[in-house]
């Protein structure tokens, strides 16, 4: 008999065209196949409803979130408070299946007296306060700093407030300690996320650039390519090619400005695919240090030599596949080292021992069942 689950998702989890939704799509199939009966909530606000997902799910309801003023409150964060919503509380309510939320974004219902006794597991994808916290500091534009700034405060409240109301599983180590730390959350552990079946391929040899891929609509993203751009490369003559989702003005001038650097706007999967096929160096530094780079562990499977910095990588599993470096003069030097290095049969046959061990989907998916249904997983 299959066993029942219900999801909540804070966005339509398909198309499965940004790191967001990594985890929240592959994590369906793999309960699926364990024999869970899901019945899919999501959040639409421009994705749209996919039947796509009906592969994986008995049951899906879409919800609108409650934008703009409508969803402002003055004790939650906003990105909570716009997904109350009582017609999801009520289909929730209408058996005793456990209930698995996808970001702090979904767990209004931890503050609903009516849930007190149900099985709730929240799978945590970042420190949310600290994520916002550098939102604040990347972000041009003072207004969306400020909302950024009092967002993360909130996020910090109601982070500690629900802190022992679930059980947690992070998608980062690091994640774990924090919340340990901070929150003296005792129901948290580390479950590495969901990933498509990447087949890891031996590139080898040299490739023809570096490479930095990425939302480029995103601030933290944008600046990093900046930087890239006028603080390191600006000092290599070393080709570098930036790609990514909806690239400013501002960044596409910059990146053509010198002959040995350009940027490819929006590229397809496929032309994404080519692209990090080709690089020798996959340049992705992180701002902060909370949740996972799904760029990073995309470029680390089908890729060659990965360059990031300590935030990115500090107490996980691939951390000894990752070069780092913590300034732009490390970064150049590294840059430079590298660019010369074939990507050997020894580092390919270390990248795929370590990460066929950290993201075991069997393994994955078996400790997931154990978290969601404990003794009663067969």
């Amino acid at each position: 008999m299959k066993k029942k689950l219900h999801i909540i998702c804070f966005t339509v989890p398909y198309p499965v065209n940004y790191g967001g939704v990594f985890d929240l799509f592959h994590m369906l199939p793999a309960l699926q196949s364990a024999g869970v009966a899901i019945t899919l909530h999501c959040f639409d606000y421009g994705r749209g409803q996919q039947p796509a997902l009906e592969a994986y799910c008995e049951r899906i309801f879409y919800y609108q979130r409650n934008e703009g003023h409508k969803g402002i409150t003055a004790r939650l964060p906003y990105i909570v408070s716009s997904r109350k919503n009582e017609a999801l509380l009520q289909n929730l309510l209408s058996d005793d299946a456990p209930i698995l939320m996808h970001g702090i974004h979904s767990t209004y219902l931890l503050n609903d007296e009516r849930f007190t006794h149900r099985a709730c597991l929240v799978r945590l994808h970042n420190t949310e306060h600290l994520y916002y916290k550098q939102l604040a500091l990347t972000s041009r534009s003072w207004m969306k700093s400020l909302y950024y700034f009092l967002e993360s405060r909130l996020l910090k409240t109601y982070e500690k407030k629900i802190a022992r109301r679930a059980n947690f599983l992070a998608v980062s180590p690091l994640d774990v300690q924090r919340y340990r730390e901070q929150f003296n959350c005792k129901n948290i552990s580390y479950l590495p996320v969901f990933l498509p079946d990447w087949e890891m391929k031996n590139k080898g040899g040299m490739g023809s650039y570096c490479l930095f891929h990425g939302d480029l609509q995103v601030a933290v993203n944008e600046k990093t390519a900046i930087r890239l751009l006028t603080r390191v490369f600006n000092q290599l003559k070393i080709p570098l090619v930036i790609t990514g989702r909806n690239p400013s003005p501002r960044l596409m001038e910059l990146a053509h400005r010198e002959q040995h650097t350009c940027l490819v706007a929006n590229p397809s999967d496929s032309e994404l695919e080519d692209m990090i096929a080709r690089a020798h160096i996959h340049v992705l530094p992180a701002l902060h240090g909370t949740g996972i780079q799904l760029k990073l562990l995309h470029a680390l499977y089908q890729g060659r030599h990965c360059i990031s910095n300590m935030a990115a990588v500090k107490g996980h599993p691939i951390a000894p596949l990752v070069h780092t470096a913590e300034s732009d003069e490390a970064l150049a030097n590294l840059v430079h080292q590298l660019y010369q290095q074939p990507f050997g049969e020894e580092d390919f046959n270390d990248r795929k021992r370590i990460l066929s061990a950290a993201f075991d989907q069997s393994a994955q998916t078996n400790q997931l069942m154990q978290v969601l249904f404990g003794n009663n997983v067969n």
